[in-house]
């Protein structure tokens, strides 16, 4: 499948997908969305390829923000409609049944921060840029971000972000748990493949019972994750891989999952 805004490549079983718009920072404009959209549904199906990892070309952007250009001219409802679109292709992705790692390569900011808080975990350079700047433009984040940034690092301090409409650095992302890790610059890709392959090297079903359990479970109270966990934990020792994993612990030897 060939894109005009994104490149896919693989390699051990984890696809790269990269923005591919280094002249406007990798800016989301609709076209952009709808790419994204084709190309994480098609890697969802496809068996080669275990988990993502969402970047942007070169070295100053993951994702600058929405394409401001593109935007200014939206009526209301083509703003409405522009926001329910981009929630419904980053859903797409924090759906995803296999892990999404974002590599914050630059600034991410706006939608480009959305972006980022769609995926299951983020790691960002020592040179990265976080923000929600919506305010800036009298304007309101629309794929997301007033609900995903909240969730991830508290009530107060998601407002502090989002009302003041400034930049964070990585070092701060890190400490109020926006970002997993940061790393230098050059040591990005590496720490995303890495972790990416130490997960792919656990039982495939329980990692995908676990993405289940976490994103299904915060939809709703305490009580229902904890039904929905005990469900799937009750599947788990039904298939093969358990067995494998709990003998393999027992004599004292690396497992070999078969995803079954």
């Amino acid at each position: 499948m060939s894109y005009e805004n994104l490149l896919v490549d693989s390699k051990d079983r984890i696809a790269t997908l990269t923005i591919n718009r280094p002249k406007q920072l990798n800016a989301l404009s609709r076209a952009v969305l709808e790419e994204l959209d084709r190309a994480m549904s098609a890697l969802e199906t496809d068996a080669a390829v275990g988990a993502v990892i969402l970047t942007g070309s070169g070295d100053k952007a993951f994702v600058a923000g929405a394409d401001i250009k593109e935007m200014a001219a939206f009526s209301p409802s083509e703003a409405h409609a522009y926001s329910l679109r981009g929630q419904a292709v980053l859903d797409r992705i924090d759906c995803m049944s296999k892990p999404v790692i974002a590599a914050l390569n630059g600034f991410a900011l706006g939608g480009g921060l959305e972006l980022a808080m769609a995926a299951h975990m983020r790691v960002a350079s020592e040179a990265a840029q976080l923000g929600q700047p919506e305010v800036n433009l009298g304007l309101l984040p629309g794929f997301g971000g007033t609900q995903r940034l909240p969730r991830l690092v508290g009530r107060g301090l998601a407002l502090e972000i989002l009302l003041t409409g400034e930049r964070i650095g990585a070092a701060e992302a890190l400490r109020i748990g926006l970002v997993n890790k940061v790393v230098p610059a050059g040591e990005l890709v590496d720490a995303c493949h890495n972790l990416a392959s130490k997960i792919l090297s656990r039982g495939p079903l329980a990692v995908r019972a676990v993405l289940e359990a976490v994103n299904r479970g915060l939809e709703g109270s305490l009580q229902e994750g904890q039904r929905l966990e005990a469900a799937l934990f009750g599947l788990a020792f039904a298939t093969a891989d358990m067995r494998e994993g709990t003998t393999a612990f027992l004599e004292r030897r690396e497992a070999k999952f078969a995803g079954k």
